[in-house]
């Protein structure tokens, strides 16, 4: 490989099952392509508001097909999803504007933790129907990505502060600008140009793109190495 990586920047929400996918896989495909993947949270409540968009579970034949499709997205893509048990309430009414919030001071301040605790809220709220609205639910899933218990705590309540907030609406709208309606949302940087790209069935397209070989969404040298 090549010094010249191309810049890959995910805009997620960990509200979207379909954002951790495509995360994981991105995640997984650093180590076999020539990229630079940039973790950009964002608020997908505030998207989904300035693009007149709405939640699938909104609409009642596309929420029952996604209660189908999580499981059968969650065996091809080796990701441990499954439907909470009360979604429209844990999806719609509690929402992840905490979590979101939490995750931004990490990246803000503890960079290093922002893969390992994004990971672990989506297994917490996509995985074993956990709790991410509430202080200590986000200070466990901190602790459990090794984030020190002091530490968390401050991250906790700097998320509160004015700078956390406006930095969450900051990369909301640079998400709107690049032309996003919801997520996940790639944006991909070649010459100059930014290019979008929506939804964790398009990585192989991703891929075509950047002149890469897709390798399934659990690439062989992966496979290779467990």
């Amino acid at each position: 490989m090549g010094s010249s990586k191309k810049l890959v920047e995910l805009f997620y929400d960990v509200l979207s099952p379909y954002s951790w996918l495509g995360f994981e896989v991105l995640c997984r495909y650093q180590k076999c392509w020539n990229i630079e993947l940039r973790l950009r949270p964002a608020f997908l409540g505030a998207i989904m508001k300035e693009t007149g968009n709405q939640p699938p579970a909104m609409v009642p034949n596309r929420g029952m097909y996604m209660m189908k499709d999580i499981p059968r997205m969650a065996n091809y893509y080796q990701v441990p999803l499954q439907n909470p048990k009360d979604f429209f309430g844990t999806i719609i009414e509690k929402g992840s504007l905490s979590a979101m919030r939490f995750i931004t001071a990490v990246d803000m301040t503890q960079p290093l933790f922002l893969e390992p605790i994004s990971r672990e809220l989506w297994m917490r709220i996509w995985s074993r129907d956990e709790d991410i609205t509430q202080p200590e639910s986000i200070l466990a899933a901190a602790g459990t990505a090794g984030l020190p218990a002091d530490l968390a705590q401050q991250l906790l309540e700097r998320s509160s502060f004015p700078e956390v907030k406006e930095r969450l609406k900051e990369v909301t709208a640079e998400a709107i600008r690049y032309g996003a309606f919801g997520m996940p949302s790639y944006v991909v940087h070649v010459n100059g140009e930014p290019h979008l790209f929506f939804g964790s069935d398009r990585l192989e397209l991703l891929g075509n793109f950047l002149g890469e070989k897709w390798l399934g969404p659990v690439p062989t040298p992966l496979n290779a190495r467990m």
